[in-house]
């Protein structure tokens, strides 16, 4: 599941003592109890799942913005309603976790009463993984649609399909839908080839990237991480596919919802599944479709033929019996942040 190579060096800690840790080192950068203790479960719950560019390693990251200014760490979220009708929830410029929560929560409860919903999400800094909001959309039975956009002139990352010059953020989708018998489908993906959480991995990690990531200042293609940092960018996904859902992502963040005024804003759709089958129907359809994708003979270099999420919740039931795998050379960099901040739960 990596896009992380060149590194060898691992240390292992347990899940309860990294999300302690990530708790701590929240709560020191300014965030309240609850919001600390929500995005710790948050970065913790994606590296249990190998998802490591969304992972502990955002500490690092989340410390550098709030000390910048970049994002309001005891700023909580908000919903209201605005004068068209249209549900908000705004982020109040802190950490986009807690404010896609209240979205999917909000969401939620309103598609229920009316068969679907829509909330738009704005003011708000990185939202971590998509997929843990799908989750939390699909365990209420909605088929939950998110992504976003508008945040172009401060994040250029990507180069659209046929370009030189990074003109796009990586406007990241994701989707969720109750499953059959192993749980949800959970689909969430970034635009680019790559998140950008993994150039940021590569380089804390001291590794390097796969080919086809990204290219150099020059258009050149690179796997080395400065070479991003360093004026480079990121390539769409799949081409004109990517580089499609990216414009499509953007033009509803900005001239939708408006320009992003601290990272992204992001659309949130959800539909009520019981509003066409029920439950039990549903779920046997859904096992019916995922069961026969499932039986079709693997590849060459391929063991198995795998359903999106469940690979991940199989990863996460490993790790957090046996610990989370993290590059030494980030763990470094995160005793290094909690020795700064004096927080003690780091040994």
């Amino acid at each position: 599941m990596t896009k992380l190579s060149g590194v060898n060096d691992y240390v292992t800690r347990s899940a309860t003592h990294l999300e302690v840790l990530a708790t701590e080192i929240m709560a020191a950068i300014g965030c309240s109890d609850d919001i600390a203790s929500m995005v710790a479960h948050h970065l913790v719950d994606a590296s249990c799942k190998g998802i490591d560019s969304h992972g502990v390693m955002r500490l690092m990251w989340y410390a550098e913005q709030a000390e910048s200014g970049y994002f309001l760490p005891s700023a909580r979220p908000s919903a209201h309603q605005n004068q068209r009708g249209a549900w908000i929830i705004d982020g109040g410029g802190g950490m986009g976790i807690p404010a896609m929560a209240m979205g999917i929560d909000k969401g939620t409860i309103l598609a229920k009463e009316h068969g679907m919903a829509v909330v738009g999400v704005t003011h708000c800094a990185h939202t971590g993984r998509l997929g843990a909001f799908c989750e939390q959309g699909a365990a209420a039975a909605c088929l939950t649609i998110t992504f976003g956009g508008g945040g172009r002139q401060n994040w250029r990352q990507v180069v659209p399909y046929g370009g030189a010059k990074a003109k796009l953020p990586t406007n990241p989708y994701g989707f969720g839908i109750p499953g059959g018998d192993r749980g949800p489908v959970i689909v969430d993906f970034a635009t680019s080839a790559g998140a950008g959480g993994w150039i940021y991995l590569a380089k804390s990690a001291g590794g390097r990237l796969p080919d086809g990531l990204i290219v150099d200042a020059q258009g050149k293609p690179s796997t080395d991480p400065d070479d991003y940092l360093n004026g480079g960018a990121l390539l769409p996904a799949a081409g004109a596919k990517g580089y499609g859902l990216a414009l499509m992502a953007e033009l509803v963040g900005e001239a939708l919802l408006g320009v992003a005024t601290t990272e992204l804003n992001w659309i949130i759709l959800l539909v009520d599944t019981a509003r066409y089958r029920d439950d039990s129907d549903f779920k046997r359809a859904a096992e019916s479709v995922l069961s026969d994708i499932r039986e079709c003979p693997a590849a060459d270099g391929f063991d198995r033929v795998e359903i999106p999420g469940e690979r991940e919740r199989d990863l996460e039931k490993i790790r957090r019996k046996e610990g989370v795998p993290i590059p030494a050379a980030t763990w470094d960099q995160i005793v290094t942040l909690a020795d700064q901040l004096n927080v003690r739960s780091v040994r």
